[in-house]
């Protein structure tokens, strides 16, 4: 099979570049991501488009170091956000900070709103600085230990499948009695118990927990506190929904995790970010298809997620994207290789902007020729040529149509952000931090009663009894508790007569006795957990 050959004339080149860019015509809203390039030429006229109406369908933004990602994650957050669409991505160097201010009008930038015909004009948006457990400036977010669930905290801990079961274990039972894991030190302490002489029976039903598998979760936990990752569990745990805004003149908010103070800590930031993606999935309703979404995740540095991740945890996130699409949600995988994604993720991801790959060794070859088989074909462009030789700022990318089509692929240029990209001076984001709405809500922590307090009451001696020359009385008896039957009929017949033939007839009827029994199930069946086993609080 012959490759495709690159047009070589002036009208060869504008011909192909107008038959791609009329697979990008949108009739809807959509981002403008760039100009179409063919044979080295920028075509201003031919315009590449993502219609807002298919974010919820995904997508990936890929490339080695250097080529761009960063820009180009950007450049999509501020125009949804101009659109009005919430934003949450991760700043893991502090340089998305800069969304808040606008951009310099460089010589650069200059050449750049020329080649892709965009109006360019400096532009600051509205961000919500946000900080995992308060290591940073950012408001505080964190998260229970219950709410987070067993199979989230066990891809944070590295447990392998067994151990992430008996931790699923140690989960059900707090939840069955009743006993509230807020922070790690909750969850020690309930360790501990379970495995001592006095707890270990309470587990013997439901095949126990080996003191070997508890003193790996342990070792685990304590290295995580270590390394500064109790402070993200606690409360007030932060509610997802508060992610969901829009600024007073209508654009979304870009929600940004400052994650710098965290940075040496992976699996806690990336497995944060899911978190918050399985909360909005346990609460949003069901919307289906909308014209625009009601927010979109870039997760970066993807390839955290999945390093070492349990069946269980890829089980999860492959299912959570697949369903989220109808709840109004749309995720973003900004990683370095394609491959990083696994296939059952990858296959559920329909827009892709793909910046240059380089192959220095054996595996970036393989990894390569892997990727060039996941595009559609290209009559213009040799595709593997064209992935190893695009510019920064440049990109191949296919996304869906607003019919759902994949687009044909397009060699971009992109078009530059409005903001600028850098960090915040410390004192100017204190003080955003400070007139934030949430600040209030989430900026103190609260420590109250859970788990570990209730198990040390548990061990705590009785104390002894005071000495008093009074002579010991009798305890007083009980009285004996009445029959329900017989309760209903005295309380019937103590009520005035004209509201026994009404509420005492309906407390005892057996409609209203049927509709008690179902309330009563309904609120054992409260404390449910969805996916990742994250606690659904409706």
């Amino acid at each position: 099979m012959s490759e495709p050959s690159t047009p070589s004339t002036d009208d060869e080149t504008a011909a192909a570049a107008a038959r791609i860019a009329a697979g990008y015509a949108v009739e809807g809203p959509a981002l403008d991501l760039g100009a179409v390039s063919v044979g080295g030429r920028t075509h201003p006229d031919a315009q590449v488009r993502l219609p807002l109406s298919v974010l919820n369908r995904h997508g990936l933004i890929a490339g080695a170091t250097g080529t761009g990602k960063t820009r180009t994650l950007q450049l999509m957050a501020e125009q949804l956000s101009a659109a009005g669409v919430p934003v949450v991505l991760a700043d893991l160097k502090g340089d998305l900070a800069g969304l808040a201010r606008p951009g310099e009008a460089t010589e650069r930038v200059t050449r750049r709103s020329a080649d892709t015909a965009d109006p360019w004009q400096p532009t600051g948006f509205p961000v919500e600085y946000l900080a995992l457990g308060g290591l940073g400036t950012g408001v505080p977010v964190r998260a229970t230990v219950s709410d987070f669930g067993p199979t989230l905290l066990a891809k944070v801990l590295g447990l392998n499948a067994t151990q992430e079961s008996s931790l699923g274990l140690v989960f059900h039972h707090a939840d069955e009695a009743g006993l509230p894991l807020l922070d790690l030190a909750d969850l020690r302490a309930l360790l501990t118990w379970l495995t001592s002489k006095e707890g270990k029976e309470e587990l013997a039903g439901l095949g126990g927990l080996s003191k070997a598998t508890a003193g790996v979760v342990l070792r685990e936990l304590v290295a995580l506190e270590d390394l500064g990752g109790d402070v993200f569990f606690g409360e007030p745990a932060f509610d997802p929904a508060d992610l969901i805004r829009t600024a007073p003149d209508g654009r979304g908010v870009i929600s940004a995790v400052e994650l710098p103070a965290v940075a040496d800590r992976p699996a806690l930031f990336s497995t944060f970010l899911v978190w918050l993606l399985a909360e909005l999935f346990e609460e949003l309703p069901e919307v289906g298809d909308l014209d625009a979404p009601k927010v979109v995740f870039f997760l970066d540095e993807a390839h955290l997620l999945f390093t070492g991740a349990s069946k269980a945890f890829l089980t999860a996130v492959t299912q959570t994207v697949r369903l989220i699409r109808s709840k109004g949600v749309g995720v973003f995988f900004v990683t370095q290789q394609p491959t990083d994604v696994p296939s059952d993720v990858l296959g559920q991801l329909g827009n892709r902007v793909q910046h240059a790959l380089r192959t220095f060794t054996p595996e970036d070859a393989d990894a390569l020729k892997k990727t060039v088989r996941t595009f559609p074909r290209s009559d213009v462009y040799d595709v593997a040529e064209l992935l190893t030789t695009l510019g920064t700022g440049e990109a191949a990318v296919t996304v869906l149509s607003e019919r759902g089509a994949p687009t044909p692929l397009a060699w971009t240029v992109l078009r530059a952000p409005r903001a600028s990209m850098g960090t915040v001076e410390p004192a100017a984001m204190a003080a955003a931090v400070a007139a934030s709405p949430l600040q209030p809500r989430y900026g103190t922590a609260v420590d109250r009663e859970s788990a570990r307090e209730v198990l040390a009451a548990r061990l705590a001696p009785p104390p002894a009894p005071s000495p008093s020359r009074e002579p010991e009385r009798e305890p007083e008896r009980e009285p004996e508790r009445e029959p329900l039957r017989e309760a209903q009929r005295r309380t019937r017949a103590e009520a005035p007569e004209e509201e026994r033939g009404v509420l005492g007839d309906l407390m005892a009827s057996s409609a209203f006795r049927s509709f008690a029994r179902s309330a009563a199930s309904t609120l054992g069946r409260e404390l449910t957990r969805g996916l990742f086993g994250t606690r659904r609080r409706r």
